[in-house]
Formats: structure tokens, sequence, C-alpha cells
């Protein structure tokens, strides 16, 4: 789209993800793009309405389905994770990023929820999602996508909620 743009970080994963898109012989259009970007760019997780708000910004005839189809096809893709807790979105940094390091194993995705402040942040441990595939796989299951969200207090709202 041509009257968005991102910070050269967020243009970077961009890139990023229309390489992996590719990859996976699919495409990420300007829509889904500009979708990503949004999610990217937001400071805290973001629903689908304010996604659609930033959307108009530039696409002024943009409406529900429209960002719905294209967080769909980027969760699908592993580009953008779902905080269920929230009802909203966060980008995988990891995949787009580069960082994932264990092919073939389902992706690793923890969220630590600050409910002080409201900031998510995504762990990737592969010990969490080995305990779980284990534990599991003694009952016939097969993880394919794991999500474990945890509440609690970030460093900064614990020390000023002791101080």
């Amino acid at each position: 789209m041509a009257g968005t743009s991102f910070a050269e970080k967020t243009e970077t994963r961009l890139d990023n993800a229309e390489r992996l898109c590719a990859a996976h012989g699919s495409r990420l259009t300007d829509l889904r793009r500009q979708v990503l970007g949004l999610v990217l760019e937001a400071a805290r997780p973001v629903g689908a309405y304010d996604l659609l708000d930033g959307l108009r910004a530039d696409k002024k005839g943009a409406a529900p389905p429209t960002v719905y189809r294209a967080l769909d096809f980027l969760l699908e893709e592993g580009l953008i994770h779902k905080i269920e807790r929230l009802s909203a979105f966060v980008g995988c940094t990891h995949a787009l990023d580069g960082s994932h390091t264990e092919a073939g194993h389902p992706h690793a995705a923890q969220f630590l929820i600050c409910t002080g402040c409201g900031q998510v942040t995504e762990l990737d441990d592969h010990g969490i999602l080995h305990a779980l595939v284990d534990a599991t796989r003694h009952i016939g299951f097969t993880v394919r996508h794991s999500t474990v969200e945890a509440e609690g207090l970030c460093a900064a709202c614990r020390d000023a909620a002791t101080a």
C-alpha cells in the first residue's frame, strides 16, 4: 500500500515475512503486509478493530472481514500469535528475526502477560515444549502447536508494587 511506511526494523521483518511466505508457496499481499506491519509496530498486543482503524488511514473502505482474513493468513503462516486471554495479536518476532532453531518441531510459544502494565513478552523455551511433548506422548497425543499464557507482573511493575 503506497501510503504506508514503517520503521526500518519493521520493514526488515516484513521483507523476511515475504520470503517466508514465498518459501511456503504463499504470498504476502500488500494488505497482509500492512496488517502485519501494524501488528509489529504496536507497543502492546493489538485487537482486530484497532488494526481496522489503522488500515482505514490508508484504505477507507476496509471492513472487519478484510482484517480477519489477513489475520487468519498471518496466523496460519506463523507470522503472528493470538493472545487468547486478551483477544489480541502480536508479531512472532522469533520467526521474523530468523531465530527459530528446531525445524520439524511445533513452535514453542509462551507468553508472559503483565497484569500491571499490559506488556506481553514472548518466550521460545524449548524445554517447556519438550516437557509438554513428552507428557502427551505417553497418552498417544501428538502436539502440533502449543501456546502457553502466564499472567503475572513484569519486573518493573513488581518493583513499583513493592516500593
